[in-house]
């Protein structure tokens, strides 16, 4: 197979780690990234992907659902216990239910078996994108007892760093800059994630991850509220409070 020409190197020596049972996914894969600039290290099963992932500390996983050993699933559970490393999760499932599976075990994003090495790229580009961005960041944010530092990206409440996935910061910095607006989830998915097309229910599933970690009682939310049939809305009212919500 003749390795893909490329003129730039938008991975500029990022560390990918690519993890899939089919050897010849892993060898396109792992060709592809290369050559738009990533070093790419790859593993076939559980045990190899954790150690790699803990002895390497890649910039971002690309990680199949089902692989020798525990599953994706429960690998994406450790990683995420672990860092907030950027994951996307491969499957050849295609049901919804399954996507969110992946997303509620802390996946960033997902891609569909088959597909496009250049559409991988791309994702693996976008998340790299938003974890270093190139461009000079927004500027900071003080809403209440919620505070953005954009050049570090970090974001806290009550004065205490948030432990937030790449996907998780970027929806939670979108809504706080927007307080009081309601938003469409298709617009959250447009804006946030750079999808015009793709299942909205990544957003539900992101904003109940976020509401584990910010509201005093998730199943009741105050912060990050729904507003039926039309999205979300980011209450500044609930951050205003001396009082801490847990």
């Amino acid at each position: 197979m003749a390795e893909p020409a490329r003129t730039d190197r938008p991975l500029d020596g990022r560390r990918v780690l690519v993890v899939d049972d089919d050897p010849t996914l892993l060898e396109i894969a792992a060709t592809y990234l290369t050559a738009a600039g990533g070093t790419v290290d790859t593993a076939a099963d559980s045990v190899t992907a954790l150690e790699l992932a803990a002895s390497r500390l890649p910039d971002l996983v690309v990680l199949d659902r089902m692989i020798p050993g525990v599953d994706g699933l429960t690998v994406a559970r450790r990683l995420r216990a672990a860092s907030a490393v950027p994951i996307i999760m491969l499957t050849a499932l295609g049901e919804p239910e399954h996507r969110i599976e992946g997303l509620e075990a802390g996946a960033d994003d997902y891609l569909g078996k088959p597909f496009s090495p250049r559409e991988l790229v791309l994702r693996v580009e976008a998340l790299l994108r938003r974890t270093n961005p190139t461009e000079a960041p927004a500027g900071d944010v003080v809403l209440g007892r919620l505070r953005i530092d954009a050049e570090r990206r970090e974001i806290s409440l009550d004065g205490e760093p948030l432990t937030l996935t790449v996907r998780e910061h970027d929806l939670l910095a979108y809504l706080a800059r927007r307080p009081g607006r309601t938003v469409s989830r298709e617009q959250l998915l447009a804006d946030v994630w750079g999808w015009t097309i793709g299942d909205v229910s990544t957003i539900t599933v992101h904003v109940r991850r976020l509401r584990e970690k910010i509201e005093a009682d998730p199943s009741a939310p105050e912060i990050i509220v729904t507003v039926w049939g039309a999205g979300y809305r980011l209450e500044a009212d609930a951050l205003l409070s001396s009082e801490a919500p847990r």
